[in-house]
């Protein structure tokens, strides 16, 4: 004779177990796309604007050659009151530290521009610290500054590139508008470049070039009868 035991297990509490599992198997993926979210906000991005809410835009000037047109920039500079961003390659400074030294003594921001303008993304994270470390020691030894915004060559970053800025501390600044100068377009064109796309907190990219040096006095006034102050690169990231 066989004997089957049966258990009899309540309705409530059969309920009530699968409930208990239910909700820790949901708490479990609350829990681990909340960790996706946070990994993906935590993600290193480069600045293509600053402050949106404040009718104020930044020049970023990127050097590496033209250094024959920076006197007359200069003095526009000195002329409106204006004190924009020089983003300085370490090659070039090493080539005119009396330059470097006067765009530092007028009293403009200076940025980290790479030493030798290599493209960054065929690099190692390695590589583009020696480029970002050479830069901001030659810089330091001859303006007495240091630098914190890194603006790579070619406009050109990855993941990688974008860490090895980040652990050095550095803010990696890309622009809002692009005044394309380097083709050497006429002052005209380089203005309305600038005038159509004009908006709180552009970053505007130029180079010095002999378009740059002679729109800028028209392009300055013009930005300012349309209600904007011109800054730093840093001042417009607050």
């Amino acid at each position: 004779m066989k004997w089957h035991l049966i258990i009899s297990i309540p309705r409530w509490y059969a309920a009530l177990t699968l409930g208990f599992f239910v909700a820790v198997a949901s708490l479990a993926g609350v829990v681990k796309c909340h960790d996706l979210t946070a990994a993906n906000s935590e993600k290193i991005r480069p600045i293509y604007q600053g402050n949106a809410s404040q009718p104020i835009v930044a020049f970023a000037c990127n050097v590496f050659w033209g250094e024959e047109f920076l006197p007359q920039m200069l003095d526009t500079f000195d002329k409106e009151q204006v004190k924009i961003t020089f983003f300085i390659g370490g090659s070039w400074a090493k080539r005119y530290p009396h330059v470097l030294k006067e765009i530092a003594n007028h009293g403009h921001e200076i940025g980290n521009h790479s030493y030798s303008h290599p493209h960054p993304a065929r690099l190692t994270k390695q590589k583009n610290q020696e480029q970002i470390i050479k830069t901001e020691q030659l810089i330091t030894e001859i303006a007495g500054i240091k630098t914190r915004l890194y603006a790579p060559p070619y406009g050109e970053f990855n993941d990688t590139v974008l860490q090895a800025a980040h652990e050095l501390g550095y803010t990696t600044i890309m622009w809002t508008i692009d005044t394309i100068d380097w083709k050497r377009p006429p002052a005209e064109v380089l203005q309305n470049r600038v005038l159509t796309k004009l908006q709180n907190g552009a970053i505007i990219l130029m180079h010095p070039t002999d378009p740059t040096a002679k729109a800028l006095p028209g392009l300055i006034q013009q930005i300012k009868s349309k209600g904007y102050q011109i800054s730093t690169v840093s001042s417009i990231l607050k």
